[in-house]
Parts: C-alpha cells; structure tokens; sequence
C-alpha cells in the first residue's frame, strides 16, 4: 500500500513535471538516434566466398526445400522468429487517430521491447488504410514472412473484427496487444491482489471502468478464467452496462452488446457511481484524469477493496486520494507508483513461446497460463501490498511465462513441434540473454553511440 512516509499527497505539479520529462526527451533522443531499430547480420560471413552459400547461387537449393515443404520456411529461415507490428495508426497510446507515419515509433518501441525482453525480431507495419476487411487481406497476405503478428493501436470496434478473422483465418499466432496483453497482466495483479486480501477472487464481485477494447477483452479472459459473468459488471462514459440498455446494439458494437447480455447478474443500472457499491474489485482502463475516479465512490466499495487506475500518463484516481477513501491495494499504469500493470511483462515472453513451439495461433488460454506465470513468480520472491507484479527489470521472468505458453500450445494441439520444459526453458533463456547481450555488447563497443546529455537535450 501506498505508505504515508513516502509518497502522501506529492504535489501535482512534481508529478505532472516527472511524467512530462519522457516526452520532452523522446523527440530530441529520436533524432539523434533516427529510429530506434536496426537490421544486423545473424550468420558468419568469413569472407565474400560466403554469400555464395547465403545468396546466389546456394541458397537455390535451401529455396527449393522450402517449395516442396512450405513449413520449412519456419526452420530454413528467420521466419520462425519474426514478428509483424501491424496498425493503421487510429487509437495509438491514447493520442487517437494520428495515421500510420505518426504511429511508426511507438510500434518501432513496441519492437524495441519484443527484442530486448523477448528476443523477437518484430518489425512495425503501418498500414494506410482503416478499412477492417482491407487489414485483414493485408494480414493474410504477409503471412508468408512472419512466424506471428500483433495487432497494435487499432480503434474499437473494428479491433475485435479484425482479430477474431485473423486468429481463425491464419495459420500464425495473431495477437492484438491492447486486448490480450492488458487483460493478462491485469489478471496476474488481480490473483495476488486477491490472495493478499484473502478473498476468493472467482468469487468476487469486479467492475470494470471503461468499455474500450483492454476492458471487453479483460472480461472474456475473467470469464474465461472462472469468474462468474454475473459477477462483473462494465462501466462506460454513460453508466453501468445492462442488458436492454437502448443505446448498445448487436449491429453498432456486437462484442459489447455480447458482454452487456452476458454479466452484471443482477442488472445495475445507473451511472458510473453505481459500479462501484459493495465491489471487491475495480479495474479502470478509461480517461487519463485523476478525477475519473472519485473517493466518494471508493468509499462504497467492499471493505479491502482493490483499486486497478490503468490509464497514462495520468491515473484515473491519484494513488494516496484512493487509500485515503479505503482501498487496501492499488496498481496504475506508471514505473513511479507501486505496482504498475505494463504490458510489457506480457507479449515479448508470450510471443517468444509460442514462436518457439512454431503455434498456430494465441488462445486466450495462454494468455491465462502466462497470467497465471507471473502472478507465481511475483509470489515466490514474495508479494506484499505494494509489490503484487513483477518487473521489467526482473528478467527471469520471460523465459518462465514463455514456457508456460508453448506447454499450454501443445496441450491445445496448435503447436508445430513439441519441446519438453527444460528444453523450451534452456532455448527461451539463451534467446533472451542473446537479445540483452547484444546489446551491451553494441553499446560498449560504441557501435550504438552513448546517449547525449540530458540536460543539454531539455535546454
């Protein structure tokens, strides 16, 4: 919990200048690195007699293994561990539809992570298109070149057409980040939550803050995980999610009718407030404002009530303002409060276990084993109120939850080949460790400069 020694009521201006000081040295770091990512050889090349064994005319023969077995593309070629980003730049990191050439480094940041914690070779695709049935086509079109692809920063409702066609369409792992990742790590945070509160969390009553595609997909996966769809209940800008709700129809947003059809049992109506009342859990995926979530209604929760504030930079609720109303344990979306849920503890490892076992697809299953995995790593180096996920810095982690996945892949029958757990964890780890290794190495060779002064940067 957030203690009154450290971190009571900090001024708003100090917090607002922290989560500015990124931006303002984003643009000028860009600049001086343009771009964030590169494309370095991954073979010998001992001489120029080389490339006649990597290029023409050897690789004619590695050519026509693949034409006679297209699924040698996976072993024969990097394929196995490449990643397309793909987007059209509409709903990007809460900005909305700033189009594909704005959206270009957030998704070359997307690849910088899948690398360095994952040891994916991702690639962005920013596409000049909104037109659903038009992604789709593209999607399936590149498939030939890519072991999986994540769906990024792609507005609702289209985003859930656009993975459900895909995920049955394909023959490659298909993933949309701000769906599955969200919903996974926060129900990892939501199983230790629940543990330290000693309340059963299938049991429970949790509402959900906000109906975009984070939330949705956040109740399928609790549903999927065991908790009973009466038991939770959706909120959006107008109040409680209902059935018969006259404004949500099948044909504007059939995903959201669907859920409004499927939970809040006992059929709230009213607005956002009443969400709240006697709920053990809340999880807000909405506006970044602090006056989203008011105490007022905190204080009507449950007693050990759990607070999830998710949006950036700015939570929907100041951490002190909601233990002050009651709430035992709180989670944000920021590296500088406790318990931050980053869906960056979610796709790099899950990805780099499913591309290991060459998968076919990502179920909602695995999103709930790599859930399960990091909820179990957090609590044996120990949890407490203020520490219920891991870390990005804690690496071990990855190759843990990516195991996890491929074991649940071939326990699904979706898995190409099947490795046993030692060997996934052994392979899982000396990719990873590559990926970090690297990149020291690149950095004190100088062969990535040393970053400029900071200070000169915010002049």
């Amino acid at each position: 919990m957030v203690t009154k020694e450290t971190e009571t009521k900090p001024t708003v201006d100090k917090l607002l200048a922290k989560a500015k000081k990124p931006s303002q040295l984003s643009p000028p770091m860009h600049q001086f690195y343009e771009g964030k990512m590169q494309v370095i050889p991954k073979c010998a090349i001992r001489n120029l007699d080389d490339f006649a064994i990597w290029y023409t005319p050897g690789v004619a023969a590695t050519c026509r293994q693949i034409e006679a077995d297209p699924d040698k593309s996976f072993e024969l070629t990097n394929r196995w561990n490449s990643v397309a980003i793909v987007t059209d730049g509409t709903r990007v990191l809460g900005l909305g539809d700033i189009g594909p050439e704005a959206a270009m480094p957030v998704m070359e940041g997307k690849a910088l992570l899948f690398k360095y914690l994952g040891g994916v070779d991702a690639f962005p695709i920013c596409l000049r298109t909104k037109d659903p049935d038009e992604i789709v086509k593209i999607c399936k079109t590149i498939e030939p070149t890519f072991g999986g692809i994540n769906l990024e920063d792609i507005e609702k409702p289209k985003c859930f057409q656009i993975l459900e066609q895909t995920r049955s369409e394909m023959q490659i792992p298909v993933w949309h980040d701000d769906q599955q990742g969200t919903a996974t790590v926060i129900l990892a945070g939501l199983i230790n939550a629940f543990k330290l509160v000693g309340k059963k969390p299938k049991e429970s009553l949790i509402t959900l803050i906000g109906s975009g595609a984070a939330n949705i997909r956040t109740a399928y996966v609790l549903m999927r995980w065991g908790v009973k769809p009466d038991n939770i209940i959706l909120s959006d800008t107008k109040g409680v999610i209902y059935r018969g709700r006259p404004d949500i129809n099948k044909n504007d947003d059939p995903w959201k009718y669907d859920v409004s059809q499927k939970t809040n049992g006992e059929n709230r109506t009213g607005g956002i407030e009443e969400a709240f009342k006697d709920i053990d859990a809340v999880v807000a995926a909405s506006k970044p404002d602090p006056g989203t979530i008011k105490k007022e209604w905190i204080k009507s929760m449950a007693s050990d009530a759990i607070v999830f504030a998710c949006a950036n930079p700015i939570p929907e609720i100041w951490p002190w303002e909601a233990e002050e109303a009651g709430a035992k344990i709180i989670a944000t979306g920021r590296s500088d409060f406790p318990n931050q849920v980053n869906n960056s503890m979610g796709f790099p490892a899950i990805f780099r276990g499913v591309l290991d076992v060459k998968a076919k697809t990502i179920t909602d299953d695995m999103c709930i084993a790599a859930a399960s995995e990091l909820a179990s790593y957090a609590e044996e180096r120990g949890i407490d109120e203020r520490n219920i996920l891991p870390r990005m810095d804690e690496w071990e982690v990855f190759p843990r939850e990516a195991v996890a996945c491929a074991l649940k892949s071939i326990e699904q029958g979706v898995a190409r080949i099947k490795r046993s757990r030692q060997e996934l964890y052994e392979r899982a780890s000396a990719i990873i460790r590559n990926a970090r290794v690297t990149t020291e190495l690149l950095m004190k060779q100088g062969l990535i400069k040393p970053p400029p002064d900071e200070v000169e940067l915010l002049k």
